[in-house]
């Protein structure tokens, strides 16, 4: 195994140019890879290996998750609240209990998780079997007590899954090849809320089976589903590149060089690391904001999207079947979308395109057209701009911070800050101003405005700080910006 000080050692690959080939130290020993069309097929082992070791099982426990975490929506047509004799506010109290320590943990897991003592398939495996638990848990409290204290130990742990799960992904892959990857992570948490509506619509003909309420059944077998997957997450997900077990030692070499010509040698330790300049980096921050704002979209349409739909005239179970495409259709659009921004190489122009979309939904909505089928249309706008928007700020982010710990600690704070949109979506779909739900809807308009202002500004001071780097460079001076977090790697903003 490859200690983290010698990884913090390694020099550039050395090449050859005579016999063409790279040299790369990998556990204790030097590995020659030549340089010709058996590289070609090597990159190509190395990214299926990888594709197939990584991503399904981490899209499997973020569906899960998205399982556990959109049942409540569905539950609640089923009676829940008044079953457990909750107040006029209490499922806007379930949500938040949620998101408040879904929030406060999402940082720390994410410090946790680059140590390099801590084992991702350890700690992965973990938080999804105890949140699943906890679902299960859900499925048996006689009280809103009970429930608020369910939702809040899930939130513990479910709040240290998409981060770390998106700081081991981004561990394997370079820029270009990250973010389809990450795009189906998300869109399978997309995909298990749309599954989440059909096991409702499923589960309410299980009512009184054992005694039980059929809202009881959604987090029992949910829960269920999320214990047997954090199981099999202690055997299958890997560590990170140079701990990884399920490539041989001239693919873990080739896959640590390929990654090393992209990003020099990365910090993988945090010592040394300047916390006050990465915490307070204006990426991180400016990034947040905008990741905040659609969240409000997302966390809208998770947590009342049936109730929204139940209002416009169908029945609890109809409500939770027409909600499924509307998830679909945001997990095909982003997709999509992950597949042309990787072509085209750039975020900003889809990213400013989902705001402007959800702009649109959300003002369909505030001013109440009579039409059920426009409001019903206009609630795929609002989700098609937020998932198409989501992963994508993820990945800029990702793409512009350098160093391992650098971007574990900016990829907690993007998603646990900006899930804490959930806090304001939670008590702003005040249960007496419904159907029209004025603060709602008018809270959603402004907040997806002032995110669309946020990227732009982003976009500003991207390209002015590439410009700064390109000055400096042409004049022949010692650009900070260019080697912060690499050994001698040139580094430019992706816009």
């Amino acid at each position: 195994m490859l200690a983290e000080k010698e990884l913090s050692n390694i020099q550039s690959p050395s090449l050859a140019s005579e016999k063409n080939v790279i040299t790369t130290p990998i556990e204790g020993e030097v590995v020659a890879i030549e340089t010709d069309e058996h590289t070609h097929s090597l990159s190509q082992r190395v990214t299926r290996k990888c594709d197939f070791r990584l991503v399904p099982i981490l899209c499997c426990l973020y569906l899960t998750a998205f399982l556990d975490r959109a049942n409540l929506a569905n539950a609640r047509l089923l009676g829940f609240e008044n079953d457990l004799h909750m107040p006029s506010n209490g499922y806007n109290t379930a949500l938040w209990s949620f998101y408040l320590t879904f929030t406060i943990f999402e940082v720390p897991s994410n410090v946790l998780l680059s140590w390099s003592k801590c084992r991702p398939n350890v700690w992965l495996g973990t938080i999804v079997f105890m949140f699943g638990t906890v679902t299960v848990c859900q499925g048996f409290t006689k009280s809103a007590g009970g429930l608020y204290a369910c939702r809040a130990i899930m939130g513990t742990f479910e709040g240290g899954l998409a981060p770390a799960a998106a700081l081991l992904m981004g561990q394997y892959y370079r820029r270009s090849e990250f973010g389809i990857r990450y795009a189906c992570f998300t869109s399978s948490a997309l995909i298990g809320s749309a599954f989440s509506g059909f096991l409702a619509y499923a589960i309410e003909y299980m009512d009184g089976i054992q005694g039980i309420a059929a809202w009881r059944w959604i987090f029992i077998i949910e829960g269920l589903l999320s214990v047997a997957l954090g199981s099999i997450a202690f055997v299958v997900v890997p560590g990170f590149p140079a701990d990884s077990k399920f490539l041989t030692k001239e693919e873990k070499a080739y896959l640590l060089h390929r990654l090393e010509v992209e990003r020099g040698v990365e910090a993988t330790s945090f010592k040394d690391i300047k916390w006050t300049k990465s915490i307070f980096n204006w990426k991180i921050w400016i990034n947040t904001l905008a990741y905040f704002c659609i969240d409000m979209s997302a966390a809208s349409i998770s947590s009342f999207s049936p109730t929204i739909l139940k209002q416009l005239g169908w029945t609890s179970a109809e409500a939770n079947i027409h909600s499924i495409p509307i998830w679909l259709v945001g997990a095909f659009i982003a997709l999509n979308t992950a597949i042309w921004t990787g072509k085209v190489g750039v975020r900003f122009p889809f990213v400013i395109a989902g705001f402007i979309i959800s702009i649109v939904g959300w003002a369909i909505e505030l001013v109440q057209v009579p039409n059920s089928a426009v409001r019903y249309f206009a609630l795929y706008l609002i989700a098609a701009g937020a998932f198409l928007v989501l992963p994508i700020l993820v990945l800029w982010l990702n793409n512009n911070i350098v160093g391992r710990p650098q971007k574990a600690v900016a990829t907690a704070l993007q998603i646990g800050f900006g899930n804490s949109c959930n806090f304001v979506a939670s008590n702003v779909f005040i249960t007496g101003e419904a159907p029209r739900y004025p603060t709602g809807f008018k809270t959603g308009l402004a907040l997806t405005v002032v995110g669309l202002f946020a990227v732009l500004l982003n976009v500003f001071l991207l390209q002015r700080e590439n410009g700064e780097m390109d000055r400096k460079e042409a004049a022949g001076e010692r650009n900070e910006l260019d080697f912060e977090g690499t050994e001698g790697m040139r580094f430019r903003n992706t816009l």
